[in-house]
């Protein structure tokens, strides 16, 4: 397997697991009462939309063509949603603990894919950047479970 097409397969794994993570963010959104949690999950939702374009632009840096739509794999075993149970229970907790769980999924797989040494620069900048962001996401899941408790 050529070098471009072993980075495009990592890049489209995570463009799938942030058009999974945007999909349970929208429904999140829908699901809580909550006015800040639900602009939390609109914001978050919109974020791994914008993260889904910086991954297709680097996939297309590479010559390859991105995936569309979200991942089987996700589909099949959703760790960033196992939300469905969470969703039944409208439990605003439940569904943050939830997001906590898929936001600590992402940044271990983000990590995994930063740290190859033979990342071109600026894809090294792309990751670093969104898994940050990420990171950030499952702090505030953190500090707003404690006010819905």
């Amino acid at each position: 397997m050529k070098f471009t097409e072993k980075m495009t397969s990592k890049l489209n794994e995570l463009l799938e697991k942030n058009y999974d993570a945007e999909k349970g963010y929208k429904k999140a959104a829908e699901k809580v009462e909550n006015t800040k949690l639900k602009q939390f999950f609109g914001e978050q939702a919109q974020k791994r939309y914008d993260f889904g374009h910086e991954l297709k632009t680097e996939i297309k840096n590479y010559g390859e063509t991105p995936e569309k739509g979200g991942s089987t794999k996700g589909a099949i075993h959703r760790t960033w949603m196992d939300i469905e149970t969470a969703f039944s229970s409208n439990n605003e907790e439940t569904i943050l603990g939830e997001v906590q769980k898929g936001e600590k999924a992402a940044i271990e797989e983000y990590n995994e894919v930063i740290k190859d040494t033979t990342l071109p620069p600026t894809t090294q900048k792309v990751l670093t950047n969104q898994r940050d962001t990420i990171n950030t996401a499952w702090q505030s899941a953190k500090n707003f479970e404690k006010v819905v408790a």
